[in-house]
């Protein structure tokens, strides 16, 4: 076990594939989010765009770039993220929850957009976990609740998705945002800020809007592995809040346990 503090678990909104060449806020907070965070130790990203019956984690040893998307600019399909795989940390992911290693799955864009644009060296090692729409948010927090371990051992857990993701109401290059968005976003502030686990975990009841902030779950369902992970009493910094392209929530998270806050103030 490392003898370094534990990371926070992350939860970052992604946005549209062509992020990485665009000039935004949410662009300009990703390159500067590694910085914040320091150098773990492995990353484990839990993507919204890995999905899966049961829980599956990518054992590769040279994760293939995936780009999982069309009709974009050229440069995009050029790019490659050559991170080492994380194959120790994906056996002990299985240890831990039980998940199915996949020996050949790669980094799809929900995880090597922001990687590329916070650790850019590609030189972490970097495994992959799906996550399951036919699931709810509450077995995401309890998925999480499993991986809290990873944490002390100087490893990131990033989650990637989108806290408003409607794609049926995207405006390229629209800004601002309708009320039924930055309803939904001030909802879940709340709730994080609350550590209410348990109104996140029953998000499509607790929320207003849910289901135009997010007409299909997986862009949600990263964030509740993140808050679970940071264990029964969690506690959140909002990192970065936002939208683009007028129905895309750009907000981001960091969770640790109340008990890790409570040390780093005696310490202070």
């Amino acid at each position: 076990m490392s003898d370094t503090a534990p990371f926070p678990s992350v939860f970052v909104s992604h946005g549209a594939p062509t992020l990485i060449l665009e000039t935004s806020a949410g662009r300009d907070f990703l390159a500067g989010l590694g910085r914040r965070l320091g150098r773990p130790s492995a990353i484990l990203a839990v993507s919204a765009h890995w999905t899966t019956r049961v829980p599956a984690v990518s054992g590769a040893a040279a994760p293939e770039t995936i780009h999982d998307f069309y009709g974009f600019p050229d440069a995009l399909y050029r790019m490659r993220y050559a991170a080492p795989g994380a194959p120790a940390l994906a056996g002990r992911v299985a240890e831990l929850t039980g998940a199915a290693v996949d020996p050949s799955q790669g980094l799809d864009h929900g995880a090597w957009v922001p990687l590329m644009l916070m650790y850019p060296e590609a030189d972490i090692p970097v495994a992959q976990l799906s996550v399951m729409p036919g699931r709810s948010a509450a077995d995401h927090i309890a998925l999480g609740r499993s991986l809290e371990a990873l944490r002390r051992d100087g490893v990131l857990i990033l989650a990637s998705g989108g806290a408003v993701h409607n794609l049926r109401e995207f405006r390229f290059g629209g800004t601002g945002a309708a009320p039924w968005a930055t309803g939904f976003a001030g909802w879940l502030d709340a709730a994080l800020e609350a550590g209410d686990a348990d109104s996140v975990g029953n998000w499509l009841n607790a929320s207003p809007d849910a289901r135009r902030a997010h007409p299909t779950d997986e862009h949600f369902l990263p964030l509740p592995v993140a808050l679970g992970a940071a264990g029964p009493r969690p506690r959140t910094e909002r990192l970065h809040a936002g939208f683009e392209h007028g129905s895309l929530g750009m907000h981001a998270y960091a969770f640790t346990a109340a008990a890790e806050a409570a040390t780093e103030a005696d310490a202070a």
